[in-house]
C-alpha cells in the first residue's frame, strides 16, 4: 500500500510521473486571496477564475462544505477546490477548518483520482489559514486516499512553511 511522501518544496510544481491533482482547501464564502491560493494563482489564472464562477452560481450547483471542483491547468495535471473551511476567519464558533468537510471531499476526491490514474499533491491541507492541525487531517488523507491506493505527496513549503503548514 501507498505512504503519503513528505517533501519540502512548492506543491504547485508536483514531483513525479504521470497525471496529478494538486488538492487545497476553499473557503464557503467565495474569497480567494490569502495562502495557498495566491500561489496557484500566480502560475494558473484559471483555477481562481473557476472557484469564484463556481461560487457565484452556487444556487444552481454543488457549491458547499464538502463539495470539490477539479480545474484543468494543463493536459495531465489538475487543481482540485475541496471546500473545506466555513468563513475565513477565526470567531466564536472556532477557527475554520471544518474536518467533516475535508473528509468528505477527499472521498469525493478519491474517485475522480482514481478514475484519472493520478496522484495527489498537496500543502498541508486546512492547516493554514483554516487553522486546523495535521494530526487531524493526516488520518483523513491516509483513510480516504492512501488506503485506495492513491500515491499522495505533502509538500512543506521554504523554511518557515509560508503556506499550508501548520501544528502537526
Amino acid at each position: 500500500m501507498p505512504e503519503i511522501t513528505y517533501l519540502r518544496g512548492d506543491a504547485t510544481t508536483p514531483f513525479g510521473k504521470g497525471p496529478k491533482v494538486i488538492a487545497h482547501v476553499c473557503n464557503d464564502i467565495g474569497g480567494w486571496g490569502k495562502g495557498f491560493v495566491l500561489a496557484l494563482s500566480r502560475r494558473w489564472p484559471g483555477p481562481e477564475a473557476a472557484y469564484r464562477a463556481w461560487h457565484r452560481g452556487r444556487a444552481h450547483n454543488d457549491f458547499g462544505l464538502g463539495a470539490v471542483q477539479l480545474v484543468p491547468v494543463d493536459r495531465r495535471l489538475w487543481v482540485a477546490d475541496m471546500i473545506g473551511r466555513r468563513g475565513v476567519r477565526t470567531g466564536s464558533k472556532g477557527v475554520p477548518v471544518r474536518y467533516e468537510a475535508i473528509d468528505t471531499a477527499l472521498a469525493r476526491l478519491a474517485g475522480e483520482v482514481i478514475e484519472r490514474g493520478a496522484s495527489v499533491h498537496m500543502p498541508r491541507i486546512g492547516c493554514g489559514l483554516a487553522g486546523g492541525t495535521w494530526s487531524r487531517v493526516e488520518p483523513l488523507v491516509t483513510e480516504r486516499l492512501v488506503r485506495r491506493g492513491v500515491q499522495v505527496t505533502v509538500y512543506d513549503h521554504g523554511e518557515g512553511g509560508r503556506w499550508g503548514r501548520g501544528p502537526r
